[in-house]
């Protein structure tokens, strides 16, 4: 079983909303049956933004009660498009609404690193906790299916995408979202840039990094290649699968290999 929360080390945090609709009635009933297991829950697509304050609000309660902290998911690089003050707005909005963590990403827009730095001292500075997400490919993101690696879309160097992560954790980020795109999503398995994965964990250590996980042959892998330790990040209707993989409930072959099978 995990040990108690606040935990530090093999955090899980579940998408909401977005490709399919997780009602607030849905979420309260996860959340009783299942809360111990994970430990955020993430707003994607600016979902939150279809919906009333007073709903936000009794979402972000449910999650509390739970011991559940609130992202905000990657909103940011939509209301960045409407400029730096609407960008302050937003952040100021989140922290009336009660958010814990504001990601800063740009799969798809292309903020630079300077102004994604700029964003994160802001978020300090409100008393939010920043987790800039990093990735792999350029003008990838929101399910935007990117096999076949089409046209503006292109990988970037290691040398590249692992500084970009040293300058985050350097401006005080507690925690890293590294991008499925490039790496593992819409790929066979023989495809994954699994090297990649491998050497950014040896460079920086599992505590500060988190990884997108949310297929469930993706996560299987990770854990199976990093242990219950590592942070991911997985889809809402994925909890009880990955916490029987995560457990070694039941699912991975190991639990019955090299045991005595025999009754009685």
């Amino acid at each position: 079983m995990p040990p108690e929360k606040p935990r530090n080390a093999g955090i899980v945090e579940f998408r909401g909303p977005y490709y399919n609709a997780v009602s607030y009635g849905y979420l309260k009933d996860l959340l009783e049956d299942w809360a111990f297991y994970v430990d955020g829950y993430k707003f994607a697509g600016g979902s939150m933004r279809l919906l009333p304050r007073t709903r936000v609000r009794q979402i972000i309660q449910a999650c509390h009660d739970y011991g559940v902290y609130v992202s905000t998911g990657g909103f940011v690089e939509r209301v960045v498009v409407q400029g730096g003050e609407t960008v302050d707005r937003y952040l100021e909005e989140c922290k009336k609404l009660g958010f814990d963590v504001v990601e800063v990403s740009s799969g798809l827009a292309p903020i630079s690193l300077d102004d994604k730095l700029k964003i994160i001292k802001q978020v300090q500075k409100l008393g939010m906790k920043p987790k800039p997400e990093v990735t792999m490919m350029i003008g990838a993101g929101a399910g935007t299916h990117i096999a076949g690696y089409e046209a503006g879309m292109k990988l970037r160097m290691f040398d590249e995408f692992s500084e970009e992560v040293a300058t985050h954790l350097k401006a005080g980020a507690e925690m890293i979202m590294i991008e499925s795109e490039g790496l593992t999503e819409d790929l066979p398995p023989e495809q994954w840039k699994t090297e990649v994965i491998r050497e950014i964990v040896d460079k920086f250590g599992l505590t500060n990094l988190m990884f997108e996980a949310a297929d469930p042959p993706v996560f299987k892998w990770y854990l199976k290649n990093f242990g219950r330790n590592v942070n991911l990040f997985i889809d809402y209707s994925q909890i009880v699968e990955f916490t029987a993989w995560k457990t070694k409930l039941w699912g991975d072959p190991e639990i019955w290999q090299g045991k005595p099978i025999h009754y009685p």
